[in-house]
């Protein structure tokens, strides 16, 4: 397979918006946090994170967004050792809880994931530092470790997730996707199979090598050179 070089997709890219300038300015729009950063992070942001990405999956986000204030207030700031030790009773009363979207499946994976952390940052200290230090050029490693471990974070929304908390990294949308066909690799229209995410993960590492871009910039450039740019790329 050969693979287009993305001096060529970014190219593309800036044609479409309107100059190299143009293209630097949306592009600076959103950067990774560091691994510093990210370590920082306290991991109730990242259990509150999981859970937003969890609830956006399959609906409205902008309903997510509106009734947040009400999710932090019910979860209690997303504590995972509080929430881990919350009884079965208490757990059931969110089905009746108006701050938060009452779904049943979504508010149990709450509840999982505040006790997957907790097993985490028994194991490595914290579950932050153990997702900073994971290498960006293994996010499908990545992506597979939080489906197997995590509750509902499988698939987009553990990319999602990976995304929207700080970490570097692609997002495989419909015009990333699109990119990627085009510029040589045989993969589905839904990348899922083990197959297709590892040519996606080596077409970035390649790219990343040859440009020094960031993932989150190579998968966003790659999204604005082709399509309708439906977010987020």
């Amino acid at each position: 397979m050969t693979l287009t070089t993305f001096k060529e997709i970014r190219a593309l890219a800036e044609e479409r918006k309107g100059g190299k300038k143009a293209l630097q300015e949306l592009l600076a729009s959103h950067k990774p946090l560091t691994g510093k950063q990210l370590t920082a992070l306290g991991d109730d942001r990242y259990l509150a994170m999981m859970t937003r990405c969890v609830f956006n999956a399959g609906f409205n986000w902008k309903v997510i967004k509106n009734k947040w204030e009400g999710f932090e207030e019910a979860f209690h700031g997303f504590n995972p050792k509080g929430l881990s030790h919350m009884s079965p009773e208490k757990w059931e009363a969110y089905q009746d809880d108006t701050r938060i979207v009452r779904y049943w499946i979504k508010i149990k994976s709450v509840q999982d994931n505040a006790l997957f952390l907790m097993e985490e940052a028994r194991q490595h200290g914290s579950f932050s530092k153990r997702f900073a230090d994971w290498p960006v050029q293994d996010q499908i490693g990545l992506m597979a470790y939080l489906k197997k471990n995590g509750s509902r974070l499988g698939g987009n929304t553990g990319m999602y997730f990976i995304r929207f908390i700080g970490k570097d990294g692609f997002i495989l949308s419909r015009d990333v996707v699109g990119r990627l066909k085009a510029a040589g690799l045989e993969i589905n229209d839904q990348p899922a199979s083990m197959k297709d995410l590892k040519q996606c993960q080596e077409a970035f590492n390649t790219w990343h090598e040859e440009s020094g871009l960031s993932y989150t910039d190579l998968s966003r450039i790659c999204g604005m050179s082709i399509g309708k740019n439906y977010p987020p790329q």
